[in-house]
């Protein structure tokens, strides 16, 4: 009894969480072809861009883009690959909250923040600035945005550089999460808290939403995950230039499937924390609460849940788990933190239930933990300080095991080497 009413009472919480906000918008189904055609073409993969008149034609339309997913899948390294950027810079300038909701509390802290700014009481932050490699029509989303938290130098010279880069969820605001990097600096551990494609200081003005990130429009969600892991990785790329060893990444909702396909796609990311997970994208898009206006656009051109499956598997996590676990043992190279919610109804429990399977069949080193709360709940008292307890004390023992390891495989070296003198 005592469940069943918890269970109705989350539900309803939940509910009005997902539905407190009246700015989303239905949009039309859009195939989106010219997103990936850049791609395409310059790799090569020319004989799978289907012609211009193609979109006149529904199923036609809807069968080049299977085709086409099947490809980026197979091709998955070069599609995910991508040119170091040359344009890396440090700016300062007072953080923004960059609203994605028009609640009266809301809009007066955004205000309240533009004031401090204005006379100067608000400290300014670090900013990781560079062009991404997968550009777009809107310069404004190209430009790749990072709020920077370096950590204390540590009193021991020898100790090995971390740094986490740090993916919040869908429609975040520039200040979510801030204080999970805080709190790894006091670990020891530098982080860079990325602003997702089509967010914050990267959405176009035209919106009022990150609704371009998801949408109904196939090929430019497309485009925005893999401008998403490619941002990822260069800025293990600039991180590597500061002169930092180890790697972590944390992602929340939309920024855990990107964490996930940038780790699957890169070895350097040791440590991984999925907060919040699922298989397949576009059974989250069809089935979750807060994306009910995209299946709205999606259901109106006849669409159904398994075909949307198949015209997002190229950035669906459930189609890369074997790469992500890797050719090592066990997945001894990765360690992963999985956390998902009882009463999630954006994520459904169902399909994190598989992902934890998944893991398990394909031998990755992984640790689960599940929230008695959904996913929006999730950010609410006390549910937001259990999910931080999580992330903090995985992302402090995978980092410190880290630094045993490399530490371990010193001592070795220098016992090899003095053998060798010995000889």
């Amino acid at each position: 009894m005592l469940k069943k009413w918890y269970a109705a009472r989350m539900y309803s919480w939940e509910t009005r969480l997902t539905t407190r906000d009246e700015n989303r918008v239905i949009r039309p189904l859009e195939w989106g072809f010219e997103w990936l055609t850049p791609f395409l073409a310059s790799h090569g993969f020319t004989d799978v861009i289907p012609a211009p008149e193609i979109e006149g034609d529904p199923a036609a339309a809807e069968a080049a883009m299977v085709r086409i997913n099947q490809l980026l899948v197979e091709h998955s390294d070069q599609y995910f690959g991508y040119e170091r950027p040359t344009d890396f810079r440090l700016e300062e300038r007072p953080p923004q909250l960059f609203p994605t909701n028009v609640r009266p509390e809301t809009l007066a802290r955004d205000a309240e923040l533009r004031e401090q700014a204005a006379n100067g009481s608000l400290p300014p932050g670090q900013f990781l600035r560079f062009t991404s490699p997968e550009r777009t029509p809107y310069p404004e989303n190209d430009l790749v945005n990072a709020r920077w938290y370096p950590a204390p130098e540590h009193k021991d010279p020898r100790r090995p550089k971390q740094a986490i880069v740090v993916m919040p969820q869908w429609n975040a605001d520039a200040f979510s999460h801030n204080a999970l990097c805080a709190m790894f600096n006091r670990m020891g551990i530098s982080a860079l808290r990325l602003s997702k494609p089509y967010h914050d200081i990267r959405r176009p003005a035209e919106l009022e939403r990150s609704d371009y990130a998801v949408s109904a429009n196939i090929g430019r969600t497309i485009s925005a995950c893999r401008q998403a892991v490619v941002d990822i990785r260069c800025c293990l790329d600039w991180l590597e230039e500061q002169g930092y060893e180890h790697f972590g990444v944390l992602g929340t909702s939309l920024g855990s499937c990107y964490a996930f396909l940038a780790s699957a796609h890169d070895p350097r990311l040791r440590v991984n924390a999925f907060n919040h997970a699922s298989t397949a994208f576009g059974d989250v898009v069809w089935a979750g609460q807060s994306t009910r206006h995209i299946r709205a656009g999606l259901e109106e051109a006849g669409l159904t849940q398994e075909r949307l499956r198949a015209l997002w598997a190229a950035v669906s996590p459930v189609n890369y788990y074997a790469k992500f676990a890797g050719p090592e043992a066990n997945g001894a190279a990765k360690n992963s933190l999985l956390v998902y919610a009882d009463y999630d109804l954006t994520f459904p429990r169902e399909y994190s239930v598989q992902v934890v399977e998944a893991f398990r069949r394909h031998g990755v080193r992984f640790e689960p933990h599940v929230l008695p709360c959904g996913h929006y709940t999730t950010g609410e008292t006390p549910y937001k300080f259990m999910d931080g307890w999580h992330m903090g004390w995985f992302v402090y023992r995978a980092f410190k095991a880290l630094r045993t390891e490399k530490a371990r495989a010193e001592l070795q070296a220098g016992s090899a080497e003095k053998e060798r003198a010995l000889r």
